[in-house]
């Protein structure tokens, strides 16, 4: 048995609570599709139902924190005390359409990091049709369930396999989307949008993925996948290269060596 933190623990139990009720609504979803009506309506309560499983387990474990939350917003703990940051249903396009690629996101941020800046701790994304449970703690290394996870080795852009999410209606810039594309897209073997930005972290994490781009994310999106990447050895920046993934939601993951080189020609796009 690897051994983690009580937190873990609590962030597993919480997820493995709100997941057969995902799975029952993900049935739903495939006998709605063929309604007039459609499955939207009931993918949102499916979704906030998640959240509201999520929310209890947390705060019976740790009642005096706060939460920053999808679906319910802020909800204010003692501001000394770390919070939770959760995504109850990441993927939730895949969901309504019935495609079997979605996750819960949970991360614990302490706000008091290095600095005085607060800084993610914890990390667990949990893919409940799998049962693969990506997580990660500061310092201790990231794991799927009971196997330590390291980012790929690749080192040459030809080989490497990059995943990234378009934008869509109403959200995001396409333009700078299809610049970079441009620039990456003759440089490697694949690009990948499977829309789920915390199993696309996880994934890069798992090395299934060798690195992965995309903007204008939200904090519950990218937190847990953030540490995940670089507890399994890889590298997270924002576009320009610097530490702000989290802050800015733009984000640029993989491993040491095609980070640099995929940087390279994600910086260059945006310049020209």
């Amino acid at each position: 048995m690897v051994s983690h933190s009580g937190l873990i623990t609590v962030m597993q139990r919480a997820a493995r609570k709100a997941a057969p009720r995902l799975r029952r609504d993900f049935g739903e979803v495939e006998l709605l599709q063929v309604s007039r009506k459609g499955p939207a309506d009931f993918v949102s309560m499916a979704d906030r139902r998640a959240e509201q499983t999520l929310v209890e387990e947390l705060r019976h474990a740790r009642p005096d924190w706060g939460l920053v939350l999808e679906e319910g917003g802020t909800i204010e703990g003692d501001p000394s005390k770390p919070r939770w940051i959760v995504d109850p249903l990441d993927g939730t396009s895949n969901f309504l359409h019935g495609i079997p690629h979605f996750a819960i996101s949970i991360a614990v941020e302490d706000p008091a990091g290095p600095g005085g800046k607060p800084e993610v701790t914890q990390a667990l994304v949990y893919q409940p049709l799998t049962d693969e449970s990506f997580w990660a703690e500061k310092g201790r290394g990231a794991w799927l369930n009971e196997r330590r996870l390291r980012v790929s080795a690749r080192r040459d852009l030809a080989d490497a396999l990059i995943a990234t999410g378009i934008p869509y209606f109403g959200h995001g810039d396409l333009g700078r989307w299809s610049s970079i594309v441009q620039a990456v897209a003759p440089n490697v073997a694949g690009i990948r949008r499977f829309g789920s930005a915390a199993l696309d972290l996880a994934w890069v994490a798992a090395g299934r993925y060798d690195g992965f781009w995309e903007e204008d994310l939200e904090h519950w999106d990218i937190a847990a996948g953030i540490l995940l990447v670089r507890e399994a050895g890889g590298f997270v920046t924002d576009f320009k290269g610097a530490d702000r993934a989290l802050a800015s939601g733009q984000v640029l993951a993989a491993n040491d060596q095609i980070h640099s080189k995929l940087h390279k020609l994600v910086a260059g796009a945006l310049r020209g």
